[in-house]
């Protein structure tokens, strides 16, 4: 859609930047930022009233809760995970035990967090209008909407990945900007350093490479940026690997061994059946995904592929006179970006998670907002072609909206498991203090029943073990066996030590 009132007189040729930013003084950015503003604040809206704000945490969430005293003791923190998301936490969880609370506090930041993201492209894309539409399209995501309220990192490491790249592909960038590219890759790397490196690469690479972005020697400053935030964010994990671990590698082997290890291998296919869910897909085998998931997919590299298009368009005729390639660094270093996100979760991580992937899906809407708005103006020369584009964006964002809804309850019923095994412990008289093996979910179970978890092949007997769809160990053979009654997934049963 146009940037500028339709109807009165002609708009003066505006000039834009190498960067295929606005030009100074436009009120086009302005006049996008005053719908951003809405739009995070509707997606936010949207979130809370697709996903319980009441949902009990899940396991992610209480290794990252507990490490305040209100959570109760705290959960092992193993050799993957790092303080970025406890950090978030920590202004509610640090004095209050209420999960509504905690989740209303997370839906604020994470809308924050979206309007954050995306408000550096402002000046950046050659249409301002198409940030606002860009945050709709991540924003409206099954798996934003979904982890909106969730104590999980995978948002904040998108919004910080879009931040960065916004703010080192401004076409005057100046002590401000650094300092924003600086905190959104401090931000991406707290939260997941390696996403901070998978990030950081692409973008000190053009850094040093585009002529656009070397000119005038800003290539200094967009570098120093990049290194100062990656090594700020990359801080405190390096500290508690010498204070934990033994050092950097002896961390980095713990994390490889504890994920499965990691070795080239393609989960494009796990990553395919984990579209719709589930949210963990480890393993994917007997798993599929439904059609109408597809569409995103099927959507996504279309939109940025017609966006590409248009922003060359719109470069070319912006740079006439000024050389070529003029505007085109913003949207392929944004494509770059993503793909870099992408690939390590695509080649070297042997299962899959629909939140792995956010950080990419965020920087692709961009250019794929351009192509959206692109289709838009085309579609209105036609009835037929507009009527065809409503009814694809329809159907995707009701495929999305049921999606979101449909996680929300399905973790809500299997959640509310935990307290039904919790409560058959009690009746049979584990009690606190405790130690129970599971042959799943032992953090989350040990955690809802007060007892300690204990790693299921270790040496140590338990007061119980909890099983699901599985015989008791050889050593608890002749241990009293208890069925859970009522629960979401069947198969739950307890054995409780004589």
């Amino acid at each position: 859609m146009p940037d500028g009132p339709v109807g009165g007189p002609p708009a003066r040729p505006r000039t834009a930047s190498a960067a295929g930013g606005a030009p100074p003084g436009s009120g086009a950015p302005r006049r996008a930022h005053r719908r951003l503003l809405p739009v995070c604040a509707a997606v936010t809206v949207l979130a809370a009233l697709l996903v319980p704000v009441t949902l009990r945490l899940g396991w992610d969430e209480l290794v990252y809760a507990t490490r305040f005293g209100p959570y109760g003791p705290p959960t092992p923190f193993s050799a993957p995970r790092t303080r970025g998301v406890p950090l978030l936490l920590a202004p509610v969880a640090s004095w209050s035990d209420s999960v509504l609370l905690l989740r209303l506090w997370l839906l604020l930041l994470s809308g924050a967090a979206l309007w954050l993201g995306f408000r550096p492209w402002l000046r950046v894309l050659p249409r301002p209008s198409a940030v606002w539409v860009a945050a709709a399209l991540y924003g409206t995501l099954w798996i934003p909407l979904f982890y909106a309220n969730s104590a999980m990192p995978n948002h904040y490491t998108a919004m910080g990945a879009v931040a960065a790249t916004g703010c080192l592909l401004h076409p005057r960038p100046g002590r401000a900007r650094y300092a924003g590219a600086g905190a959104g890759l401090a931000v991406v790397t707290l939260m997941r350093p390696n996403d901070g490196v998978a990030v950081a690469a692409p973008l000190l690479a053009a850094a040093l490479a585009v002529p656009a972005l070397r000119a005038g020697g800003r290539w200094r400053g967009r570098a120093l940026a990049v290194a100062a935030g990656v090594a700020a964010g990359a801080l405190p994990w390096v500290v508690e690997a010498h204070l934990r671990f033994g050092g950097v590698p002896e961390r980095l082997a713990e994390a490889g061994e504890t994920q499965g290890g990691i070795s080239p291998v393609l989960s494009l296919t796990a990553h395919l059946t984990a579209l719709d869910g589930p949210l963990l897909c480890r393993p994917c085998d007997g798993d599929g995904v439904r059609l109408p998931a597809l569409g995103w997919w099927v959507l996504l590299p279309a939109l940025v592929a017609l966006g590409l298009w248009a922003a060359r368009r719109a470069g070319t005729a912006a740079g006439a006179g000024r050389g070529a390639g003029a505007g085109r660094a913003p949207l392929w270093l944004a494509v770059a970006v993503a793909a870099a996100s992408m690939a390590p979760y695509l080649l070297l991580v042997p299962y899959a998670a629909p939140r792995f992937l956010l950080p990419g899906y965020a920087l692709l809407a961009l250019p794929a907002a351009l192509g959206l708005l692109a289709a838009g103006d085309r579609a209105r020369r036609s009835r037929p072609a507009a009527a065809v584009l409503v009814l694809v964006l329809a159907g995707h964002l009701a495929v999305q909206f049921v999606l979101a809804h449909a996680h929300g309850a399905i973790q809500e019923q299997a959640r509310e498991d935990w307290r039904r095994i919790a409560g058959v412990l009690r009746e049979h008289g584990v009690e606190p203090p405790c130690g129970i093996k599971a042959t799943s979910m032992t953090i989350p179970l040990a955690h809802t029943a007060g007892c300690a978890p204990l790693e299921y092949g270790s040496p140590a007997r338990p007061d119980a073990v909890v099983l699901r769809e599985a015989a008791p160990p050889e050593w608890a053979r002749d241990w009293p066996l208890h069925p859970v009654p009522d629960t979401y997934n069947p198969g739950w049963r307890v054995a409780v030590r004589p």
